[in-house]
């Protein structure tokens, strides 16, 4: 199998915006926090950082000043870590119950544009792009086709790569046609996304057939959230593909065992690769896979 021979791309996903600190007091929250978590598993072996960021009081946020605090403490400290922003926020509907028309509170709907000013301003090597619209917890989210592709000719105007967020099959046929229609320069870089209700569950099967219907020239990696972290993790390298970890999809090192650390998650995650005989990329070997500019 392909991930038998290619160095495998490890990313680390330090804090999301849906876990808690109620649920994990030890969450990153503020830019400092999510800037050393970031460096400590670039430590152990991640080579790509995947960031949120927080309010202080661990409150999801959008501000620009937060993500451009968080990159800048990280390119201080290691200019060879790939930074990889998320574009996901400001896609969730919540309906109003008295008439679904109406955006209740914890909705977030916002233009296009604005959910890519950050990556305009901060140019970072990788940008995640949500092609998803699917019932979320309390929410919908929306991610319309048009949307999608005004946000990707942001991304790939600013320099960064574009990661495509899969999270059931027919985000995968969207993406076919973004393809076809030059939308999305090649080649592609996917993540499927397994163990969000409603869409991929967490199965081999599933992420066999979903690993089917990428593009042929498709870079890509998997992940699963909660206890089916590790064996996707074990599956997508068998696979061929590149991996991710951390507090964002799980927050357990062991069953019942909250993880020490972001960093604590992407030492299993290492010792599982050494053992199934893998290998680490190097930042500069997955800049060379993922054909990053500097």
């Amino acid at each position: 199998m392909a991930g038998k021979n290619n160095k495998t791309i490890l990313t680390v996903a330090v804090t999301g915006n849906l876990t808690t600190v109620q649920q994990h007091p030890g969450l990153p929250c503020t830019p400092e926090q999510i800037a050393n978590a970031c460096l400590e598993s670039a430590k152990i072996g991640a080579t790509v950082a995947h960031i949120h960021v927080r309010h202080p009081d661990g409150r999801p946020s959008m501000e620009i000043a937060h993500y451009r605090e968080v990159v800048e403490r990280i390119r201080d400290k290691n200019s060879d870590l790939i930074i990889n922003l998320t574009t996901g926020p400001g896609g969730r509907l919540v309906p109003s119950k008295d008439d679904p028309r109406i955006a209740a509170p914890g909705s977030t709907l916002m233009h296009p544009l604005k959910r890519v000013e950050h990556i305009v301003a901060l140019k970072p090597d990788i940008a995640t792009l949500d092609l998803n619209t699917m019932w979320s917890g309390s929410a919908a989210v929306i991610n319309t086709p048009e949307n999608v592709a005004i946000m990707a000719r942001e991304i790939q105007n600013a320099g960064s790569k574009p990661e495509l967020e899969v999270f059931d099959s027919g985000d995968i046929q969207l993406a076919h046609a973004l393809l076809e229609q030059g939308v999305l320069k090649r080649p592609p870089l996917f993540q499927i996304v397994m163990g969000v209700r409603y869409g991929f569950v967490s199965t081999p099967q599933t992420l066999v057939y979903a690993h089917s219907l990428l593009p042929q020239d498709a870079m890509w990696a998997a992940f699963a959230i909660g206890r089916w972290e590790y064996p996707m993790l074990a599956l997508a390298w068998f696979l061929g593909g590149h991996i991710r970890v951390g507090l964002e999809d799980n927050i357990y090192i062991h069953k019942g065992e909250l993880a020490p650390s972001n960093a604590a998650l992407c030492e299993k995650a290492v010792r599982m690769l050494d053992d199934l005989g893998g290998e680490l990329a190097t930042p500069k070997e997955a800049r060379e896979l993922l054909g990053l500019q500097r």
